[in-house]
């Protein structure tokens, strides 16, 4: 595949994340549809979306989780900090380590 192509897949990808998180409060459905077409740009074009989009997924159902939203988050009070992230979908939780 051309670079030029997959460099416009990435930016699109960009684009559309920013957009479902600054519509997650006001419209949860379109946010839903613009972060499932980043994904599947993503899946067509054979590009790895970087961690900081992927961060904005649930790993076990794979929906979009907008920070605050539709998501918990906690701060970790063991001797190792992380960060829990709580889906409110499924429930599932998961732990991102914070390095000192």
């Amino acid at each position: 595949m051309k670079p030029a192509v997959k460099k416009i897949a990435f930016e699109r990808m960009q684009i559309l994340i920013d957009n479902a998180i600054s519509n997650a409060q006001k419209n949860p459905e379109l946010s839903q549809k613009q972060a499932n077409l980043a994904r599947r740009i993503s899946t067509r074009h054979k590009i790895r979306m970087p961690y900081d989009l992927r961060i904005v997924f649930c790993k076990k159902c794979k929906s979009f989780i907008a920070p605050g939203i539709n998501s918990r988050i906690r701060l970790g009070r063991s001797s190792v900090k992380s960060i829990r992230i709580t889906c409110n979908f499924c429930g599932h939780t998961y732990r991102k380590i914070i390095s000192q």
